[in-house]
């Protein structure tokens, strides 16, 4: 029996994206499965039906494309109301956000899916290509800045003039994750005059490498910031105390702040207080890239423009989503790494090994199975 694979189209307000190109359709075919897409589900990423047709994918309706599929593709995570008609025990694959949708995860459960969260991908050398919060932060450490820059009232890079000269701009990088690295690259294209720090002391080389300038708390010794899977972790109380005094500091002297830190399953850390947005200059703009999960900036709201003190700030809810093309190519690239390598030629159909199906499981049998949920 054909594997059929379903890509239906995102429902979530605002998510552009979709989780198959016609790349990925051809490659899924040659692998000898069918794929489904749903009308219209590409054309927030700039991909009309006929492209996908063109790729060899069936396009139709929802209940269509979903009927008898063993596989369900999503960007983030399907309604399993709309799901009726796949076959049982059909994984889904996507982002599931599973600690702040847990309903849904135990509805899928309950339908007896097999949910698949790709942001469980653990971080080892050989799911590098099948990790979407990599691929989709390294796009939203790109968009901050431009969207930044767009948003500051002046010029990022020295101009030396016949009517004088125009400064750089300071940019100061808060996280040095993906997301945090590509803001540093891209700030630093535009000529901006750059610095970074991180709770995470290896991260030093890193900002050095790209031409910028660590600002790191040396005065506290013993504090390690790095969490399990390269992730960051929380800080103790002395550490946190000593950090906000040196980015206070430091950060009345920036023009443009992005932060970038997130603490996976938990509210984003506060960085930037209040007070720490009244002493830079009127004009400075921030951008919270972690604003969905609660903002790393007092005052940050989604998907808005707050001034406070003379200083703009924003950051949006999904901010991958605001460019679809690239980010649905390269999740779609994620998904297929994923399922094309644990292919099985003689099932016809990918069969999970331990270390990565445990990670990303979060349903099986009709219950929840992941110990990230159950502790």
């Amino acid at each position: 029996m054909t594997l059929r694979l379903a890509v239906p189209a995102e429902r979530e307000n605002g998510e552009s994206r979709i989780a198959a190109t016609p790349e990925t359709v051809r490659k899924y075919i040659a692998l000898g499965a069918k794929v489904a897409v749903e009308t219209g589900a590409g054309l927030g990423a700039s991909i009309s039906d006929e492209d996908f047709r063109a790729a060899g994918a069936e396009v139709a309706p929802l209940p269509e494309v979903v009927r008898g599929a063993q596989i369900v593709l999503g960007v983030q995570a399907p309604d399993p109301a709309l799901l009726a008609g796949a076959a049982d025990g059909a994984w889904i694959v996507a982002m599931l956000d599973p600690f702040a949708r847990r309903e849904r995860v135990d509805a899928y459960a309950a339908a007896g899916f097999e949910a698949l969260a790709m942001e469980f991908m653990p971080r080892i050398t050989r799911a590098q290509s099948m990790d979407v919060l990599s691929s989709q932060s390294n796009l939203s450490g790109y968009k901050a800045v431009i969207e930044a820059a767009n948003l500051y009232g002046r010029a990022f890079p020295l101009m030396m003039t016949a009517a004088g000269t125009v400064s750089a701009a300071r940019v100061f990088v808060m996280g040095v994750g993906v997301a945090g690295l590509q803001a540093i690259a891209t700030a630093r294209r535009l000529g901006a005059q750059v610095s970074a720090t991180d709770v995470r002391s290896a991260t030093k080389e890193q900002i050095l490498s790209l031409g910028a300038k660590p600002v790191f708390v040396e005065s506290v010794a013993g504090i390690e910031g790095e969490g399990s899977g390269g992730y960051a972790t929380e800080m103790s109380p002395e550490y946190q105390q000593a950090q906000a005094e040196l980015v206070s500091a430091h950060i009345a002297k920036q023009d443009i702040v992005i932060t970038t830190a997130l603490i996976p399953g938990r509210a984003a850390p506060r960085l930037v207080s209040d007070a720490q947005v009244a002493s830079m200059k009127p004009g400075s703009v921030i951008f919270d890239l972690a604003v969905a999960q609660g903002g790393n900036v007092e005052g940050a709201l989604a998907d808005q423009v707050v001034e406070r003190h003379g200083v703009k700030i924003m950051g949006f809810a999904n901010t991958p989503a605001r460019l679809p093309a690239d980010a649905s190519a390269l999740y779609a690239r994620n998904l297929y790494n994923f399922l094309s390598a644990f292919w099985d030629k003689e099932a016809g159909k990918p069969v999970l090994d331990t270390e990565i199906g445990d990670a990303v499981r979060l349903t099986q049998g009709g219950k929840v199975v992941s110990e990230r949920l159950l502790i």
